[in-house]
């Protein structure tokens, strides 16, 4: 095996069975994940789940009471400062010095962040292009900006050092789509270079950039994998849209249904009748099949096609199971 096979098989973010309490709360309860080289990782939950406890843990800024964590195989708790140089992170609540401008504090962050004098500016410079601060920002009290530009300027903090890790906490809070647009290319830009753990609450966010999915709630991992493992763990049935002037009963008997109601939505002055089908996961079918044996029995066939559950859809269902569990 190359020094460079063994180098990439270290993951770059490792959780093993860690534990953290707060008086009589328990915030994280025997978590334990791997994140590797150059993937992007979703971490969701509820509010109070324990995604930003465990997310201070890796970073080094709260103690777990048992476990452990590494960065890169640094461990986080005896080795802090080796873990560290490793680590890029946004908290969620990102404490900015209002009194000064964007240029300084980042070049102040450099500096503290051991950036070499002479990479100071140029890497100053690439961050502030690469989260749109260049042009509008970069002279402006960091006290005046707005939201949205004060996330872009925490994410310029994270990307500095051009750390090997990178933990983002809600980076997309308070942007307006255009700017979301752009923290998701950047976050994208990262793949294959970094490894980054990101939470946010704007799931299709999550959706569009992520290589897979931590699922937490009530401290414990509930569900963990790509989008399309978990739609098969958690999504038990299919849902199809058809519009066709088949009756009812037609319908349900060529698809196997389960349920079929009318669409909320229809379409005004049209003989077709759009319906919404939910049969068993497990049944397989073409969509050619299905058009083919309407048209077949004479009935006309304008759409059909599958609604994917979204990503919002897996986490209800993932969260909901493990509220069942617990009751």
């Amino acid at each position: 095996m190359s020094a460079d096979s063994e180098v990439s098989a270290v993951p770059a973010i490792e959780v093993n069975h860690l534990n953290k309490t707060f008086g009589n709360y328990r915030a994280v309860a025997d978590v334990s994940f791997t994140v590797m080289p150059g993937e992007i990782v979703g971490f969701l939950g509820p509010n109070g789940a324990g995604k930003s406890t465990t997310m201070r843990i890796l970073a080094g800024l709260t103690q777990a009471d048992s476990g452990n964590a590494s960065l890169c195989g640094v461990p986080v708790a005896t080795e802090s400062l080796g873990a560290k140089r490793h680590l890029g992170y946004m908290p969620e609540n990102n404490p900015l010095p209002e009194e000064l401008r964007v240029i300084e504090y980042l070049r102040w962050r450099a500096k503290l962040k051991n950036v070499p004098r002479k990479k100071i500016s140029e890497r100053v410079e690439a961050v502030m292009r690469a989260c749109d601060l260049a042009r509008k920002a970069r002279r402006k009290l960091i006290g005046t900006l707005s939201k949205g530009f004060r996330q872009r300027v925490g994410i310029a903090d994270a990307l500095l050092s051009e750390p090997d890790v990178i933990i983002l906490d809600e980076p997309t809070i308070g942007l307006d789509p255009h700017q979301i647009l752009g923290i998701r290319a950047l976050i994208r830009s990262l793949r294959e270079r970094k490894a980054v753990l990101i939470s946010s609450h704007i799931l299709p966010e999550i959706e569009n950039v992520c290589d897979r999915v931590i699922i937490i709630n009530g401290g414990r991992i509930v569900a963990s994998g790509t989008p399309a493992e978990l739609r098969r763990e958690f999504i038990l049935s299919r849902t199809f849209s058809v519009e066709t002037n088949a009756p009812e009963e037609k319908v349900s008997e060529i698809l196997g249904a389960e349920k079929l109601v009318p669409a909320e939505t229809q379409r005004e002055d049209s003989e077709l009748k759009i319906w919404d089908a939910t049969v068993p996961a497990d049944r397989e079918f073409s969509s050619e099949n299905v058009v083919a044996a309407l048209v077949g029995a004479g009935f006309k066939v304008r759409e059909f096609r599958e609604k994917r559950p979204s990503l919002e859809d897996i986490f209800i269902a993932a969260t909901k199971r493990s509220y069942d569990i617990k009751e």
